[in-house]
């Protein structure tokens, strides 16, 4: 193969890894971040203390408690709608709600999670019976009274119709399967491309920026889809809760964006200070080698007068 035709495949190679690089790690990240409810859950449960998501929380079991309660007993007086938003925002504060907001999160997320592994076509929903029940359990433990009389209603909310889940099956088989051969694919086309090359140190450094592009395009889109996600709100006093649940789904994938753009900069870097401390002892090597001569311009020195004869004048 021609230095020239190598050059070429090699700069072909490098580029279609650099193109994966950020892809491979939005689908793993959704492959393995997203669709594990142990992470999920760890992801979600700072949010219990953010003080957006708690005033949603409040406002929207507020509201549900008031309308089940003006259904069941008649139009309510005023003084009431405040007196439960305070006492909502006074149970947001306690551990009970943390313990109820971890084990919402994951009572929802299994039952999404094992409709997507399902082929039956039923509306996805999920019991609060057995959130319930741990809430009361926490509420027992911290000697709340008459916690051990909390009625226990099999309550099932629902969380996606059946229409949906052939759609969101298929994109999870798609996310399955790129997410594990995305960056293999990408990794194992930098190398590719970096043994085939004519000049590797050349090949490594164009890999090593590519992907600090990739990592920073990676960051550039999330960033942009954080906005677009923010301002298709209609409701605009829910947008700081939707942005805290947003920042927490993303952060391993802005810490992944990070990754690749240090990554590619340090390997870079290295390279070329290789470069640089190997030409600067090439250099020290030739001048220690090549012989010593006068200033440039001087006059050559004189020749040594010949040996005298003995005996002659």
């Amino acid at each position: 193969m021609s230095r020239r035709l190598r050059t070429a495949v090699s700069a072909a190679l490098i580029a279609l890894s650099c193109l994966l690089m950020p892809f491979g790690a939005l689908a793993a990240w959704a492959a393995y971040g997203l669709t594990d409810t142990g992470r999920y859950v760890t992801a979600m449960a700072p949010l219990a203390a953010d003080p957006a998501v708690r005033d949603v929380v409040v406002d929207t079991v507020g509201d549900g408690i008031l309308r089940r309660a003006a259904a069941e007993r008649g139009p309510l007086r005023p003084e009431i709608t405040p007196f439960v938003h305070d006492a909502l925002r006074s149970f947001t504060r306690t551990r009970a709600y943390r313990t109820a907001w971890d084990a919402g999160n994951e009572a929802a997320h299994s039952a999404v999670m094992s409709a997507l592994h399902d082929d039956r076509d039923r509306d996805v929903t999920v019991d609060l019976a057995p959130v319930a029940d741990r809430v009361r359990e926490r509420m027992a433990a911290d000697h709340v009274t008459f916690a051990d009389r909390l009625p226990l209603a099999h309550t099932r909310v629902a969380l996606l119709p059946a229409d949906e889940l052939a759609t969101l099956r298929k994109g999870y088989r798609v996310l399955d399967l790129a997410g594990f051969w995305l960056p293999l694919a990408a990794v194992a086309l930098a190398v590719t491309g970096i043994a085939v090359a004519a000049c590797r140190r050349r090949a490594l450094t164009a890999a090593a920026l590519g992907t600090a592009l990739g990592g920073a395009f990676l960051g550039l889109a999330i960033a942009v889809a954080r906005h677009l996600t923010l301002t298709g709100l209609a409701d605009g006093a829910g947008r700081p809760a939707a942005a805290a649940v947003y920042d927490a789904l993303t952060a391993t994938l802005r810490t992944a964006s990070w990754f690749l753009l240090g990554v590619g900069l340090t390997v870079a870097a290295g390279v070329w200070l290789t470069r640089y401390v190997r030409v600067g002892r090439l250099v020290r090597r030739r001048r220690a080698t090549a012989p010593r001569s006068g200033p440039v311009g001087a006059a050559p020195a004189p020749a040594p007068p010949p040996p005298r004869t003995p005996g002659r004048v």
